[in-house]
């Protein structure tokens, strides 16, 4: 499973920050540095959703807004602005936005509204494909369902990024078998991201602190030293 997330954000840093975020959470980011690169941009790889600046040259995220949804009436758009003012959150809504973040923000916010966005177009995501992820599945006690980005705990939720899916799915996927540390990273990050072992040793880490029991006797994702990862159903 691929979703592709357009970045249209003309301040370079800010673009950059958003575009590291939404990588790490396991999606396909693409970025415009303006208004008309982005009504472009939409045009050509239609994207699952849109992260779109108010504020651009060329065109501004509003005129964008529009015209995306002239094309796309339900493909999810965030906007990011420096305005805080009611009347511009009124305008974004009205003209079709499903959330409105204000700068500067956090990169936790960010992440909340992105994972409630993606959840959205999960949910609608075609089951295709021999690497789509299964609709739900158990390793131990602990339940994933992948749509929601979501595991669960008896009466416990812990949210996952779409990455923390994938590593657990083929896990799962090959119960019992050795995952080297390559067939990993190729299946949690693709082509558009080269990690190292050790980008990928720290995501299992954090992963660990939220889904094991004991992080530090983990029973869900156990380490085969040399090699990579495994699961024993």
């Amino acid at each position: 499973m691929r979703m592709v997330v357009l970045v249209a954000e003309d301040d370079a840093i800010t673009r950059r920050g958003l575009l590291d975020v939404l990588r790490d959470e396991g999606l396909t980011a693409i970025a415009a540095a303006d208004g008309r690169q982005a009504w472009d941009v939409f045009q050509q790889h239609r994207p699952d959703f849109v992260c779109l600046d108010v504020m651009m040259p060329g065109l501004n995220g509003y005129e964008v807004c529009r015209r995306i949804r002239s094309l796309d009436s339900r493909v999810p758009i965030i906007f990011l602005t420096a305005k805080g003012e009611e009347v511009d959150k009124v305008v974004g809504l009205e003209l079709g936005a499903d959330d409105y973040i204000v700068k500067p923000f956090g990169v936790k916010e960010v992440v909340a509204r992105v994972r409630a966005v993606a959840r959205r177009c999960l949910k609608d995501y075609p089951a295709q494909g021999p690497d789509e992820l299964p609709e739900r599945f158990v390793m131990g006690d602990l339940e994933i369902i992948p749509r929601e980005l979501r595991a669960r705990r008896n009466e416990e939720t812990i949210d996952l990024s779409l990455r923390e899916v994938k590593i657990l799915a083929i896990l799962f996927q090959h119960a019992g078998e050795v995952i080297d540390r390559q067939t990993l990273m190729n299946h949690a990050w693709r082509q558009e991201y080269f990690p190292t072992s050790r980008t990928l040793d720290q995501h299992i880490s954090q992963l660990r602190k939220r889904i094991e029991m004991d992080p530090k006797q983990p029973k869900i994702i156990q380490t085969v030293h040399g090699v990579g990862y495994r699961f024993d159903a």
